[in-house]
């Protein structure tokens, strides 16, 4: 029997994503999430529970707000018959994250399609996404980049 969250439907797997325990403690939220899943805009305050010693944003926090979620909306789109998974991950600190930062996670359909057509084959394929996280002034605190492993899953 698979996992309950692997039974989940995208919309209540997003809605829940907040109590799960790293996420909760850190306080990372999803303020929001369009109807076509292709979008995903997640936000975290600080709190005595996610600074580092100097008083800004813990680093591992920070990463931690953007870990799930390319691979997420990808595999929403692809569905069961694919695999997708995480491959590796690249955060480059810009600069210290004080007060409420937010990233945005977007994967155009025309992504998912070419994904999906790459890896029709059989073969694995490695995609590549990246994205920024803001501070309250939008300027950016960190860019974050995920590799991720798609294949058709074998039958």
């Amino acid at each position: 029997m698979k996992p309950f969250w692997q039974q989940l439907s995208p919309e209540t797997a997003i809605k829940l994503i907040k109590f799960w325990p790293p996420y909760l403690g850190a306080g990372i939220k999803v303020e929001s999430y369009s109807e076509d899943k292709t979008e995903i805009v997640v936000s975290m305050k600080l709190s005595f529970l996610n600074t580092n010693y100097v008083g800004v944003h813990f680093g591992g926090s920070l990463y931690s707000m953007c870990d799930p979620f390319f691979m997420l909306l990808l595999g929403f789109h692809l569905g069961k018959e694919y695999l997708v998974w995480d491959k590796s991950a690249e955060i480059d600190f810009l600069k210290p994250g004080k007060g409420k930062v937010t990233a945005r996670f977007h994967i155009p359909l025309e992504r998912v399609d070419q994904i999906r057509q790459q890896a029709q084959a059989g073969e694995k394929i490695f995609p590549t996404f990246e994205t920024y996280i803001l501070d309250e002034d939008l300027q950016q605190v960190a860019c974050v980049k995920k590799v991720l492993y798609v294949r058709l899953r074998s039958k």
